[in-house]
């Protein structure tokens, strides 16, 4: 038994398949941050740390002349959304209904989607400095008409070219963001359309991110490193409910800082 503790909630082997198919479905459109970085891992739960490479002087010895450099690592983050779900609707699934209300997973597992993009994207202060906050790039600007995006876009593009930065790139767009560029189709052909013609890559809905991040898809330069991937786990349960949470651990690192342009809202 892991620290998941599966086997102790009381549902099926039948369920627990519908509630991991059902989590997946809903967190795949929803993770971008993972599709513009490297990812590393999964290593399992007991993996607690990242290395970087990097030491620093230990201070004093215990013995004359011999000195010590401590190794620097990167702490990986436990990220947890719980939920609850009517054990009256688990016996139902049980029963073989296909209209099981599972919105409440659902909503968890937007939650901690939103969580990891903005980790990733933007920064989480004391766990991990985002790409937007790490980037040495001079930021563009989402303001304004959804139509002067082209040109915004069109300019960081060039900023990263200029710096030796390879394409192909991605865009991250935060809801708001996503949402004009999909409504928005100046002289009648889409504007997403126009913006994948200047990146050659993926235009992301990217819930969790203030604004818009453009990431150069060349690999090396930003990396998610999992220790336990997004996995369901039991909590506890009583006469009416089980309560159970979507959980995983991650570090995220910046290798390459001009790689990025932020795209302020």
């Amino acid at each position: 038994m892991n620290h998941l503790l599966r086997p102790l909630a009381p549902i099926s082997d039948e369920t627990w398949q519908l509630l991991d198919g059902e989590a997946r479905q809903r967190l795949e459109p929803a993770l971008a941050a993972r599709r513009l970085v490297d990812f590393g891992g999964p290593h399992g739960w007991a993996h607690s740390a990242t290395p970087l490479g990097r030491t620093t002087q230990a201070e004093g010895a215990p013995v004359e002349g011999v000195s010590g450099r401590r190794r620097v690592v990167l702490p990986l983050v436990e990220v947890r959304a719980a939920f609850e779900l009517s054990r009256e609707e688990l016996r139902d699934a049980d029963r073989g209904a296909d209209d099981v209300d599972l919105a409440p997973l659902d909503a968890a597992a937007f939650r901690i989607a939103s969580a990891e993009n903005a980790a990733v994207l933007n920064g989480w202060p004391g766990v991990a400095r985002g790409i937007a906050e790490s980037s040495t790039q001079e930021p563009g600007s989402l303001a304004g008409d959804p139509d002067g995006y082209r040109h915004q876009l069109a300019r960081a593009v060039e900023r990263l070219l200029s710096s030796g930065v390879a394409g192909p790139f991605g865009l991250a767009l935060g809801s708001e963001h996503y949402r004009r560029v999909t409504e928005s189709a100046p002289d009648g052909y889409p504007l997403v359309d126009h913006l994948k013609s200047i990146t050659n890559g993926p235009i992301l809905w990217a819930p969790g991110l203030d604004g818009g991040v453009l990431v150069s898809l060349r690999g090396g330069d930003f990396v998610l490193d999992a220790g336990q991937d997004l996995s369901i786990g039991y909590d506890a349960h009583d006469a009416e409910s089980v309560r159970l949470y979507l959980e995983e651990s991650f570090s995220f690192h910046v290798a390459t800082p001009e790689a990025a342009v932020a795209l302020r809202g």
